[in-house]
C-alpha cells in the first residue's frame, strides 16, 4: 500500500466556559486533532482498499497522543470522543471509511479501557468543508449527557487529492445537560453501549 503523506496538522482546543444559567463548576474542554493526507486512490476506482487502514494506523495513535497532551494528558479525564473523515472531491466516500479502524482503535489504544464503539461521519467536499464530528461517552454509548458534536474543518483543505481525517475527544458532559437517560455514574460497562 502507498506510503502515508502528510501536508498539514491542526489542533483545535476548546474551553467551554458558560452557556447560559449558572456557570458550570468545570469548564468543559472539547479538542480536535485534525490531519490532511494525500488520498492515493484519487481521480480513480481501487477495489482493493482496505489495506491502507494499517497504513494510517501509526497516524492514528500519534494524532491521538498529540491530541491527549493538548487535553492535559490524563486519560482518565476524557469522557467523550468521535472520529471522522472529509474526502476531496477527486475521491469518494469510502475512502473516508478507511478512518474507522485506524482513527476509533487508536483512541481506544491510548485512553486504555474504552469500550463504546467511537461515533463517526464521513462526506466528500472541497477546501472549506466542515464536518460536525459525533461525539458519544467513551464507554458507553447511551449515555444521552455525552451526545454532542464539534465542528471540524480547515479553510484550504481538503484538496482534491487529499482527505482530512479528525479526530475529537472531550472532557464531559454537555455543559447544563438535563435530559434524562442514562447517566455516566450509572454505567455497567459490560457491552459498550450502557
Amino acid at each position: 500500500m502507498p506510503e502515508v503523506s502528510i501536508r498539514k496538522r491542526v489542533i483545535v482546543v476548546e474551553d467551554i466556559l458558560h452557556e447560559g444559567g449558572p456557570p458550570p463548576a468545570q469548564p468543559l474542554r472539547r479538542g480536535a486533532a485534525l490531519c490532511v493526507i494525500r488520498n492515493p486512490f484519487a481521480g480513480r476506482y481501487v477495489e482493493d482498499i482496505a489495506g491502507f487502514m494499517d497504513d494510517l494506523t501509526p497516524l492514528g495513535i500519534d494524532m491521538a497522543r498529540r491530541l491527549l497532551t493538548a487535553l492535559g494528558g490524563d486519560p482518565s479525564r476524557i469522557e467523550g470522543y468521535g472520529k471522522g473523515a472529509i474526502v476531496g472531491a477527486n475521491g469518494e466516500q469510502e475512502h473516508g471509511a478507511l478512518w474507522h479502524v485506524p482513527g476509533g482503535y487508536a483512541m481506544r489504544e491510548i485512553l486504555g479501557e474504552a469500550k463504546a464503539i467511537v461515533p463517526s461521519a464521513k462526506k466528500v467536499g472541497g477546501p472549506g468543508t466542515r464536518l460536525d464530528v459525533p461525539v458519544t461517552h467513551i464507554n458507553a454509548s447511551y449515555v444521552r449527557s455525552h451526545f454532542d458534536a464539534m465542528e471540524v474543518g480547515i479553510n484550504d483543505a481538503p484538496r482534491a487529492d487529499e482527505m482530512l481525517l479528525a479526530l475529537v475527544m472531550t472532557t464531559g458532559a454537555r455543559i447544563h445537560a438535563r435530559v434524562g437517560g442514562l447517566k455516566a455514574g450509572e454505567i455497567k460497562g459490560q457491552d459498550g453501549l450502557r
